[in-house]
């Protein structure tokens, strides 16, 4: 299927963009107008754009049905300062509740049962409950359009950033596996970011992955290893070579067994070394595959 954006509505558009575009993190934001109101509200259309100077970005939308802005918007507009509290699993539902589109002066805090705290440099509150929150001054809010759907760019600079304690190690690092974040994905669809689907993947550093293109041939053209596992063998800066010193019992045991059966020995040397990327094994996995190239 091909969609030609221009001939969708609003709402068809929006449909197929937030499922596609996503899992999108979640800014949860609380503002206060010029009287003192505290509005709180999520939204997905959010991410981080710069860390100097430490700029975010989220979106509070104008309405597809007919047109209004959003209390966040205008609260922005009276004072340009909001508390991004990021949203853990422990809290979705209420946040999903804080998401009700209630009357102007309605506190929402109290609606979905959270805890204000003080902000210690802007005005509006933030969520005790949330773990890791963000005060944020408002550089800028650029609209985007003025029909329904059209978003409103609120370009903050993050001034302020709260960790719980509990979320850091002996070297005050965050430990990922500690935060599990909700994110948004399509109409009622959430996910959660827990330890068991967490991966790991190794950043290129400074020295350049060899690349693909110059895997040997067998491998390159392997009928077993994956894109993604060639990708792993490639992102190393030089092509290894075989360590004599090298030892796998599970190797030698396929060279003893295959080794009079050159096509099904390079299948069971792949095979072995798709068990040891998929364990994050890339030097081992490459010993194992350099064994196809020798002689036997």
């Amino acid at each position: 299927m091909v969609l030609d954006l221009a001939t969708l509505s609003t709402v068809e558009r929006q449909y197929y963009l937030q499922h596609v575009i996503a899992p999108r993190p979640i800014c949860f934001a609380s503002t206060i107008n010029a009287k003192g109101d505290v509005n709180l509200s999520p939204f997905s259309f959010f991410n981080l754009f710069s860390s100097q100077p430490p700029v975010v970005i989220f979106s509070p939308s104008r309405r597809v049905r007919d047109n209004t802005t959003k209390h966040t918007l205008e609260n922005l507009q009276e004072v340009p300062e909001v508390v991004i509290n990021m949203v853990t699993e422990d809290m979705v539902q209420q946040t999903s509740l804080a998401s009700c589109e209630y009357p102007a002066g309605v506190n929402e805090f109290i609606k979905a049962g959270f805890t204000q705290e003080a902000g210690t440099v802007v005005k509006p509150p933030m969520v005790k409950e949330s773990p890791v929150k963000l005060e944020c001054r408002v550089l800028e809010i650029k609209p985007l359009g003025t029909e329904g759907g059209a978003g409103n760019l609120v370009i903050c600079e993050v001034l302020q950033l709260h960790i719980a304690d509990g979320l850091l190690d002996e070297n005050k690092k965050i430990d990922q596996r500690k935060l599990p974040l909700v994110a948004r994905l399509g109409g009622d669809w959430y996910c959660r970011v827990n330890e068991s689907n967490l991966f790991m993947v190794e950043k290129p550093n400074t020295k350049l992955g060899i690349g693909i293109d110059q895997l040997p041939s067998g491998i390159r053209n392997s009928k077993i290893l994956t894109g993604n596992e060639l990708g792993q063998l490639a992102n190393v800066h030089e092509p290894p070579v075989v360590d004599a010193a090298y030892h796998d019992t599970h190797l030698q045991q396929i060279i003893q067994y295959y080794s009079l059966n050159p096509e099904d020995l390079e299948k069971e040397l792949h095979l072995h070394a798709r068990t040891l990327l998929l364990q994050g094994k890339v030097a081992d996995a490459w010993q194992v595959l350099l064994a196809a190239e020798l002689p036997i």
